[in-house]
């Protein structure tokens, strides 16, 4: 009876030991990695033990099995797949709660409004996150938005500017599925014409929209300009006149690696059907991404009787109605770039003098 009873103390001594150690791998932190921290990817499917030993074997937790029991207690509770970043030591606790939520790694980008699609390839190769070549070929197949444009050749124009919490890698066609959503969200927000999704209902087809939208954001960085600017670039369409957007023109000098940051009268000449200086109408596509504000602005153009515009140098623009004001509002311009008051002194007042002597009367004779 002693023997059994010795027996039975040393395996309740065992089992709280064990129950301590548990206790200790589950509650207290643990992290054995480098200081810059260690990324874990937890694949689809894995089993609590497999994952369990990865973690281990990364130096995120202290025991592999202590986690795995602890992972058993909540058979509710999938481990989410996706790649996990560890930059400090954390309980086993945690670490479980971090994959079972699926909080899984990832860092801001964000796309500023009229960025064109090779800005943001350009953006996310400097970033790290996946190279400009991929995101570029997954952004050149229109098939995501054919419902909405269906003579859309890019997605350029769809890709709405906001800011994305990307994993590490992300898969480029994933990512511009994820950006085009994010468009047909803010649309349906802009156009809530649920019936008539493609925007023909209000007399333009949605790419033509778009594509105006993307002047409007490209000409100027005043939200409180672009009902203007939509509503000069409408007037000049329906007069049949050339829009004349500069934007247009070094959308094609960017992608042919030629645009130094001014234009020149030879590039104006440049041979594309790009270039509203040359050709009438809207460019064949959107020239960048415009957000929420162009495209209201794009939609319902504030009406006016202006048909042109000039910058102010203060990143706005002087407008006029006619041609003789534009090219006032031009002399304006190049007073500001001289350093000069936009407008000219008034000349000084003429004052007429009063002749002292007064006029002589004729006199009468003797």
């Amino acid at each position: 009876m002693k023997f059994l009873a010795k027996l039975f103390l040393v395996v309740l001594l065992a089992a709280a030991a064990a129950a301590g150690y548990f206790w200790y791998c589950v509650e207290k932190p643990f992290g054995n990695y480098p200081a810059e921290g260690v990324f874990v990817d937890v694949p689809h499917g894995a089993s609590r033990r497999s994952v369990a030993r990865l973690l281990r074997n990364e130096g995120v937790v202290r025991n592999a099995i202590a986690f795995e029991i602890y992972a058993r207690r909540h058979p509710r509770r999938t481990l989410q797949a996706g790649e996990y970043f560890f930059a400090h030591a954390v309980s086993g606790k945690d670490v479980f709660w971090t994959i079972a939520n699926g909080n899984v790694y990832q860092r801001p980008f964000t796309v500023r409004e009229g960025e064109t699609m090779f800005d943001i390839a350009r953006e996310l190769e400097a970033g790290k996150f996946v190279a400009a070549d991929d995101f570029l070929s997954a952004a050149k197949n229109p098939e995501l938005i054919r419902d909405l444009a269906p003579q859309a050749k890019t997605l350029e124009g769809f890709l709405f500017p906001a800011t994305y919490n990307l994993p590490r890698h992300p898969v480029a066609k994933e990512l511009v599925a994820e950006m085009t959503q994010k468009f047909r969200e803010q649309w349906s927000q802009i156009d809530p014409a649920k019936s008539d999704p493609t925007g023909v209902g209000h007399g333009h087809p949605l790419l033509s929209t778009v594509t105006l939208a993307s002047l409007v954001e490209r000409e100027t960085p005043k939200p409180e300009e672009r009902l203007l600017v939509a509503g000069v670039f409408e007037n000049r369409l329906k007069k049949g006149m050339l829009l004349q957007c500069d934007p247009t023109v070094i959308y094609v000098l960017e992608q042919e690696g030629r645009y130094n940051g001014s234009l020149t009268t030879k590039d104006l000449h440049t041979d594309s059907p790009y270039n509203t200086y040359m050709h009438g109408g809207l460019p064949p596509g959107p020239i960048g991404n415009p957000g929420a504000i162009s495209l209201r602005a794009a939609l319902a153009p504030a009406e006016t009787a202006f048909l042109y515009f000039v910058a102010n140098t203060q990143g706005g623009h002087f407008f006029g109605a006619t041609l003789a004001e534009h090219n006032q509002n031009v002399n304006r311009y190049h007073r500001l770039l001289a350093g000069q008051p936009a407008d000219p002194p008034a000349p000084p007042a003429q004052s007429s003098r009063k002749n002292s002597q007064g006029k002589k009367r004729k006199g009468s004779g003797q």
